[in-house]
């Protein structure tokens, strides 16, 4: 079916391998036609029986196969003329396993290969969680730890519309931390164009400006996350006309580890960085984290480019922490210790500094080798 062809980096052989895979498609198509007709007439004998089946095979075959496949080729794929049903797919392979046709244990195999191995790579997380909430009603809590995994899980896909419905129901449900909730909810939905932020009826500065009044203290401490929240949205506070925010709901996913999760998916970690390197163009040479700065940027020095930083001073410490992990990364040991050892011991009474010493014991000692006694 010359499937190679979705891995060449050149346009024209893709277009090419795609319109080869088209044509064998339309034969599916027309031999699927010719099966209609003739089990109309009531035609039956085991000639049909083997069409029927090849035909099953290669229909459901085809639709879960290019189901599967990431999101912009899907979209190059439509423009040539065709898309993929997995519904379908799956349900064309089921009645060609249940045949007699010699083409029934191919179809079983496809099935147990997808049930088995590409369900779970692709996860099936979000119907479980769903069925959690259907399941019982006396534990609210358990809704609410599936709301925040659901949330996640859309906002991993870049599903804003549904991560907001469940970041809505954690800020009128749960009571843990309506802070954390509240500016998680405006966070997300800074990530939604205007019209679709107005269908909801939501405010979003207002929403950060609610943040600093619903910080709270468990015994006499804050809420690590909280104060990183509120420092967050102070900017909407102390002007009439802020400073936005930037990417604020992928800057979460990354406080949150959410990175080290959609790194184990190319196409989630590809559309990630459109988004990312769109928002870099529209901002020009603002100063930013994502997706990090270059090793000749002026931040990098000791002079007034660091004090002239008004917000997000924590940027410092985690971009060395990054670019020292980059240069691990690289085999570069020397320079990766010392950009770690860098945030740990130069930079303090930043946003999130305890979870940032978590990760810089584990790299440090992946480094050093010796074994971390704590998650990164």
């Amino acid at each position: 079916m010359n499937m190679e062809s979705f891995q060449d980096e050149n346009m024209i052989n893709f277009i090419k391998g795609g319109l080869k895979i088209r044509t064998s498609y339309q034969i599916y198509k027309e031999c699927h036609q010719v099966l209609a007709s003739m089990t109309k007439n009531k035609c039956s004998n085991d000639t049909q029986h083997q069409f029927e089946g090849g035909v099953k095979l290669g229909i459901g075959a085809f639709n879960l196969m290019l189901s599967l496949l990431p999101s912009r080729i899907l979209r190059l794929l439509e423009f040539i003329g065709f898309s993929g049903n997995r519904n379908l797919g799956l349900l064309q392979l089921r009645e060609g396993a249940s045949g007699s046709s010699l083409r029934a244990i191919l179809c079983v195999l496809t099935l147990l290969f997808y049930h088995t191995y590409v369900s779970l790579i692709l996860g099936k997380a979000q119907d479980t969680f769903r069925q959690c909430i259907v399941a019982q009603q006396e534990w609210k809590q358990i809704h609410h730890l599936c709301y925040w995994e659901l949330m996640w899980s859309h906002s991993f896909q870049q599903d804003w519309l549904k991560a907001y419905h469940y970041a809505d129901l954690l800020c009128k449900e749960s009571k843990w931390s309506k802070a954390t909730y509240v500016f998680q909810k405006a966070a997300i939905l800074s990530m939604l164009p205007e019209e679709a932020v107005r269908s909801t009826g939501e405010d979003i500065v207002a929403l950060f400006r609610q943040v600093e009044g619903l910080k709270q203290r468990i015994a006499g401490k804050s809420i690590p996350t909280e104060k990183f929240a509120v420092r967050k949205s102070r900017r909407y506070s102390t002007s009439s006309n802020p400073v936005k925010l930037v990417l604020p709901a992928l800057e979460m996913m990354y406080v949150w580890n959410g990175f080290t999760i959609v790194g184990r998916r190319s196409d989630l970690t590809e559309s990630l960085l459109v988004t990312i390197e769109k928002a870099e163009t529209d901002l020009q040479n603002e100063k930013t984290l994502l997706p990090g700065l270059p090793v000749n940027h002026p931040l990098w020095g000791k002079g007034p480019s660091e004090k002239r930083l008004k917000y997000d001073h924590y940027l410092l410490p985690f971009t060395h922490y990054e670019l020292g992990l980059l240069y691990k990364e690289q085999g570069d040991k020397d320079k990766a210790i010392r950009f770690i050892e860098t945030a740990k011991n130069n930079y303090k009474d930043y946003s999130m500094e305890s979870r940032l010493h978590f990760r810089i014991h584990a790299a440090l000692s992946s480094l050093k080798g010796t074994p971390p006694s704590t998650p990164p």
